[in-house]
């Protein structure tokens, strides 16, 4: 990927702080192959991982592919189709919070994130289905 490293978009991601921005850099140049998602070594499963560890990535890597979305050229459809994969990778990762934090502001956080993203992809394909897309 040009301009964006590696390191920086899985340090992103595990963070939950990668935005369209991210999202958009690495669709930018293409879709990510097998062998650049592979490459990904900290979201590999590895047999030392606690049972967190392996659930958010496993969440990551789901996020991860279900975000190769083909673009349209409709900004309006691209957004809500990279987007949702988007949100319902930030609900996976956060049904790991509450099901391993032990810190009830982190299970709150995402309780709301859970709330919030859900109904934002329940609007999100409405839009599409209603738009025909």
């Amino acid at each position: 990927m040009k301009n964006v490293s590696k390191i920086a978009l899985v340090t992103a991601l595990g963070l939950g702080l990668a935005g369209p921005a991210l999202a958009q850099a690495t669709h930018d140049h293409g879709s990510m192959s097998d062998k650049e998602m592979g490459s990904m070594s900290s979201m590999k499963p590895d047999p030392k991982d606690n049972a967190s560890t392996k659930d958010f990535k496993a969440a990551d890597m789901a996020m991860m592919k279900d975000m190769d979305v083909a673009y349209t050229g409709n900004p309006d459809v691209d957004f809500r189709t990279h987007m949702i994969p988007h949100h319902k990778g930030a609900v996976a990762m956060a049904k790991v919070a509450l099901k391993h934090a032990k810190d009830p502001a982190t299970k709150e956080m995402a309780q709301k994130i859970i709330d919030d993203q859900e109904k934002e992809v329940g609007e999100m394909e409405a839009w599409l289905k209603k738009h025909d897309k």
